[in-house]
């Protein structure tokens, strides 16, 4: 065989070999890319995305879309090709794969803890959207969870009414915790119950059950537990549901806020501009950061965004790669979100709130 054949041949035969090696290396990556954008005043997979009962609503046009990421699974190992050509997309971003899932998280793990942050974040909005409306939210302590095996299995249930600890009353979730940690290991706790059942049907009935501590199981300091997780629980003047499959975290709150606001309300809170955003929201309106924003941004304006309301801690980093044709709006409060979008419906662009870099 001539010399040059040769070392062609060894030339092709090696990187062949370093494609291969290359294909079957997993790297330590994750892969992120723009997700759907659903509008959160109208329908999604079959479903109506806000639905509200028991009060009068009102006809919403126009759009007030949620955004999303979509990333690779937990248990998902990228390649070494497929992370070239991800770095290499402008529209996708690759990061350390314990970026988005912490070391040993599985895809069920981590789809749990988005699908609780994404009920959390719902049950947010509603708080935030109707007390920005004046409608009173009352909300009391309950047990969320009772974990299997531990000290107050078959004496708390989900959905019992903490009413007091060792006779201390309980007005927010934390409270439980300290009071319980007073005791060491081993001492009798008691707590004043409304059951589940009677919650129901807004019975006051109490009764009161003793459990006896445990010592906690993780690595911290030694301390008292009752093997329950304590939460809150609002009691809305009517019912509003959001329906929206296969999404999950927290990041939506504040367009579910805007929706039920608008659907609330008479008139076209958007006057039928096209207005898209992010954030998480607290009780109290307060809007917070969100991960993946450049990507959100993205698939609002191939969506048809015109304007993307954007939270305050991310305005620098969304401002710095900004997509043609949409306005980077910018907002900490679900107050200051309503006066952007009546601001963006009235054509006073000049009076909103930028993102500057």
């Amino acid at each position: 065989m001539p010399r040059r054949t040769a070392t062609l041949l060894a030339s092709t035969l090696t990187l062949i070999a370093l494609l291969c090696v290359a294909l079957l290396t997993p790297a330590p990556y994750a892969e992120m890319s723009p997700g759907p954008t659903v509008n959160t005043l109208g329908d999604y997979g079959g479903d109506t995305v806000i639905s509200i009962s028991g009060h009068k609503t009102y006809a919403a046009t126009g759009n007030l879309n949620m955004t999303t990421v979509r990333v690779t699974g937990a248990d998902y190992s990228m390649n070494l090709v497929e992370a070239l050509f991800g770095w290499a997309r402008h529209d996708d971003k690759v990061v350390e794969h314990d970026t988005l899932y912490p070391s040993g998280q599985t895809s069920e793990q981590a789809d749990q803890e988005n699908a609780e942050e994404f009920s959390q974040s719902q049950d947010s909005a509603k708080v935030a959207a109707l007390e920005e409306l004046g409608f009173s939210v009352p909300s009391r302590v309950i047990v969320a969870a009772v974990v299997k095996g531990g000290a107050s299995e078959g004496v708390l249930h989900a959905g019992d009414v903490i009413k007091a600890v060792d006779g201390t009353a309980i007005t927010n979730a934390d409270q439980v915790a300290t009071q319980v940690t007073k005791h060491k290991p081993g001492q009798k706790v008691t707590f004043t119950v409304i059951r589940a059942a009677d919650a129901k049907k807004n019975s006051t009935k109490t009764e009161q059950v003793t459990i006896t501590t445990r010592t906690s199981n993780d690595d911290g300091p030694t301390r008292a537990v009752v093997g329950i997780q304590a939460g809150i629980e609002h009691l809305f003047p009517f019912t509003i549901d959001i329906k929206l499959a296969d999404v999950g975290g927290p990041s939506a709150g504040m367009m579910f806020a805007l929706g039920i606001v608008d659907k609330l309300t008479p008139g076209n809170l958007t006057g039928g501009k096209f207005v898209a955003g992010t954030g998480t929201i607290e009780d109290d309106g307060k809007v917070g950061p969100i991960g993946g924003i450049s990507l959100k941004t993205i698939g609002a304006r191939d969506k048809g965004a015109k304007y993307f309301l954007t939270p305050a801690d991310n305005c620098e980093e969304a401002a710095k790669d900004v997509p043609s044709g949409l306005t980077l709006v910018k907002v900490s409060t679900l107050d200051g979100a309503l006066a952007a979008v009546k601001d963006i419906s009235a054509g006073n662009d000049k009076a909103l709130p930028s993102c500057t870099s």
